[in-house]
């Protein structure tokens, strides 16, 4: 059968009518090993307390009698429980109304991008970030322009304004905290860059994964000045709930209506739906190891810095770190051959760790350790 190569090592058959702007692409993704501490994805070390675990199945037993049944398309409870969640954590007053969900913060953002993209309105981001938002943006075939951040990962406000005003986007993405960085950017800083999007029409989207892990003031405070301010949010971290794949915005009901366009029919399951309910029932619990990580958090980075190693200021679940001396991808390997799992990103002469539980961190520390003996007496290496 005859077939066609790509950039990417694929090989794909001539009978696939792939488009020829996605034959390069490698799908996203970080490494599955077994039989290691896994700090790579930034999860949620601590499992559901049994109590949560016995109230999800309680409900789901309740809710599979109806499986022959499509969802509620509109998720009328679980988004009232979030805008409960939203008002409550953030002091902002929300309803159902200012609330989408869906499968992953991803899926939210690929239907914003659906709705308010397209060939021919750009989408601005600050690179590096998540590299998720430009593949959501090639996929949607939405041009995408890649502004930067300093060297410490912040974004310059003067010259992003400008940079705004230059190329008048429709879609801005802000990711804070930033990944794979952790920094956190002011809510100033981030009102400046609302009123900016505003005078061009822009839909500036606001990344807020990791928002619990930060003492920053979320930019959900902004929507009722600035409507075109939209929040992303997951309950993948806080809630320690990654394997329900739930995501939500926070935003305008004009957003949240332009969202019904682009989502996928019944594409929340009942399933998903009620887990989440419950989860949210009992969020107070879920989110009490919240302090413990950011305590480890802490404690990851006093050792980096002791080490002679530099760590960027996280206000997220992981540390972005360097000051080994080898390259990435080996200094990566070393931590693994010691049954630690942390994250190379690409970005050269950097590794990112995931705050695990303590006897976690402390595998990570040791390897850390470690490596930063052997550097020491191999000055050359």
């Amino acid at each position: 059968m005859a077939v066609r190569g790509s950039g990417s090592g694929a090989v794909w058959p001539l009978w696939l009518p792939l488009r020829s702007d996605l034959r390069g692409i490698s799908p996203y993704g970080a490494p599955q090993i077994n039989d290691v501490i896994a700090l790579n994805t930034n999860e949620n070390p601590y499992s559901l307390p049994t109590e949560v675990v016995e109230a999800i199945t309680t409900r789901i037993h309740e809710v599979a009698k109806d499986l022959n049944r499509y969802p509620d398309r509109d998720a009328t409870v679980l988004r009232s429980k979030l805008a409960q969640y939203i008002s409550t954590t953030t002091e902002v007053e929300v309803t159902e109304e200012n609330i989408w969900a869906a499968n992953g913060s991803n899926e939210i953002l690929q239907t914003l991008f659906l709705a308010c993209g397209g060939a021919t309105h750009l989408a601005l981001g600050f690179t590096p970030s998540y590299s998720v938002h430009p593949l959501i943006a090639q996929l949607t075939r939405t041009p995408w322009f890649a502004g930067t951040r300093d060297e410490n990962f912040a974004i310059n406000v003067p010259v992003a304004k400008a940079l705004i005003k230059e190329k008048s986007p429709r879609i801005i993405v802000l990711t804070t905290p930033n990944n794979p960085s952790g920094n956190a950017m002011r809510f100033e800083e981030i009102e400046e860059l609302a009123e900016a999007a505003g005078r061009v029409d822009a839909l500036l989207i606001v990344d807020e994964a990791y928002a619990e892990f930060s003492s920053e003031k979320s930019a959900i405070a902004l929507i009722e000045q600035y409507p075109h301010v939209v929040v992303v949010r997951t309950m993948s971290k806080a809630f320690a709930f990654a394997g329900a794949r739930l995501g939500y915005l926070v935003g305008h009901p004009a957003i949240v209506k332009a969202a019904l366009i682009t989502r996928l029919p019944y594409h929340l399951s009942s399933l998903t739906q009620s887990a989440a309910e419950v989860a949210l029932d009992f969020h107070g619990l879920l989110q009490g190891e919240i302090q413990t990580l950011i305590a480890e958090r802490s404690r990851i980075e006093a050792e980096i810095s002791s080490l002679g190693m530099i760590s960027t200021p996280s206000a997220a679940n992981f540390i972005l770190f360097r000051g080994f001396a080898t390259d990435s991808n080996t200094a990566w390997q070393f931590f693994l051959d010691r049954g630690v799992l942390i994250r190379d990103n690409g970005l050269r002469g950097f590794l990112r760790v995931t705050v695990g539980k303590p006897e976690e961190n402390d595998r990570f520390i040791a390897a850390l350790r470690e490596l930063a003996a052997i550097e020491a007496s191999q000055p050359n290496i």
